[in-house]
């Protein structure tokens, strides 16, 4: 929906909740698609969100509250009974329902389950973290036995009419409810009425543990191409089911946990609307590391005061070093942190990977050097400043590429987020080694400078 569209529909919600038309104001909300919907809604005032949200039916109250980030739909179900609130997460996917349960308070979660009718769909997925196939799968699937024929295949989806967001997969169990096929819509259709499930089922299907990492979830269906993948316990039962539409919101999130580490802002909830105190708060720690970092740097530099009082130009180009050296590294991180999302680096073969970036850096450094080298002895008429320039920056480029490589690699050994703190990191390496690099090699020729 366009910026422009949803000004005048929020201008003609207000206009009508402004002259008491609360029910035209709602009839307006209830036009747009859900997604939409909650858009809008989220732009309204807290009174204005109070009052059309009183009026929502069920349905329309789950349709909404599905659609708004979790702390939206916490405002807006403050003043829903236990009652009502039970109602509304009948009606909300099983996952979802979980979700809103999850961020309750552990009385208002108790109230409400103990109102709602179908909670025994929603229970079982409250125990698994929110980051994993567990917390992501859906208990709203269809399941069939070995034996069942196409026809009563077909016969059971027209009695229960399921209601779930795969109806294109259905999957088959043995006995123990263990996961053994999955058939295709198509497949059901074309067979023939007396063909059973496990004639025309793909045995060969993709699953995951309850235990698995959303990342890795997300690499598994984009690497096969899955509009959706089962999950399976410790027994290989089938205990539910992860769809497209959760793994697109988890490659967001992920897409921009890395994004916001790159840029160490630690917080990936914030926004440029986020409240003052959170933004501090999720960003002002890195800031005060980046000061450390650059103090060093800085104390590097005074070892080299006397060198820098007798020939000054060396404080115009120092920086040159370290700045092209912190982006050469910051290439190398934003390469190693994807493929590493992705699971693109064998871990058999790091060492060939820290080489070649090694190259890279070095031959990137040449190519730099020569023209910096030469542009600047021209500039300051002066030979031996480009050439230290030169060879400073093809040092500094080596140690990018080094750095920018192992620091990523050596984060992800420890168990920590490789995007979470190599920019500090590297940034820091670069500037000290740019500012060593070149100085010392200044103070070798110091003579002829």
């Amino acid at each position: 929906m366009a910026e422009d569209s949803v000004d005048i529909i929020i201008d003609r919600i207000r206009s009508a909740y402004g002259t008491n038309r609360v029910e035209d104001a709602l009839a307006i909300l209830l036009e747009l698609h859900p997604a939409d919907r909650a858009e809008v809604f989220n732009l309204l005032t807290d009174a204005e969100k109070s009052a059309l949200f009183s009026l929502l039916d069920v349905p329309t109250t789950a349709d909404l509250l599905e659609e708004l980030e979790d702390e939206e739909a916490l405002e807006a179900i403050v003043s829903l009974s236990p009652e009502r609130l039970a109602d509304v997460l009948d009606e909300m996917e099983p996952d979802e329902a979980a979700d809103l349960l999850g961020d309750l308070t552990l009385e208002q979660a108790t109230a409400a389950l103990a109102e709602m009718e179908d909670a025994e769909e929603v229970i079982p997925l409250l125990g698994y973290p929110d980051q994993t196939a567990g917390g992501l799968m859906t208990t709203s699937f269809v399941a069939l036995r070995r034996h069942t024929t196409t026809e009563q295949a077909i016969q059971f989806l027209r009695q229960v009419r399921p209601e779930i967001e795969i109806p294109y997969y259905l999957y088959v169990v043995d006995r123990e409810k263990r996961l053994i096929g999955v058939v295709g819509f198509r497949e059901l259709v074309i067979s023939n009425p007396s063909d059973t499930m496990d004639s025309i089922m793909d045995p060969d299907v993709r699953y995951i543990s309850v235990g698995t990492d959303q990342e890795e979830v997300a690499r598994l269906m984009t690497r096969y191409d899955l509009a959706a993948v089962p999950v399976v316990d410790d027994q290989h039962r089938l205990v539910g089911v992860i769809t497209h539409d959760d793994i697109l919101d988890v490659i967001e999130e992920e897409a921009t946990e890395d994004i916001y580490r790159l840029a160490n802002v630690f917080d990936t909830d914030l926004d440029p609307q986020s409240p003052i105190s959170e933004q501090l708060k999720g960003r002002l720690p890195w800031v005060y590391l980046n000061m450390v970092t650059a103090l060093f740097a800085s104390w590097v530099i005074t070892n080299f005061e006397g060198l820098i009082a007798q020939v000054a130009i060396l404080a115009a180009f120092q920086s040159v070093v370290a700045g092209l050296g912190g982006n050469t590294a910051s290439q190398n991180v934003a390469m190693i942190v994807r493929a590493l999302a992705l699971g693109k680096i064998d871990p058999k073969k790091l060492w060939k990977v820290t080489i070649r970036q090694v190259l890279v850096g070095m031959l990137q450094g040449i190519a730099v050097g020569i023209v910096i080298g030469f542009g600047v002895a021209l500039w300051q008429n002066n030979l031996y400043l480009g050439v230290i320039l030169a060879l400073a920056m093809v040092g500094n480029m080596i140690v990018a590429g080094i750095i920018g490589t192992l620091v990523p690699l050596g984060l992800r050994a420890i168990g920590l987020d490789p995007a979470l703190a190599s920019s500090v990191l590297v940034t820091a390496v670069t500037d000290s080694a740019g500012f060593f690099i070149f100085l010392s090699l200044a103070s070798l020729f110091i003579t002829y400078l």
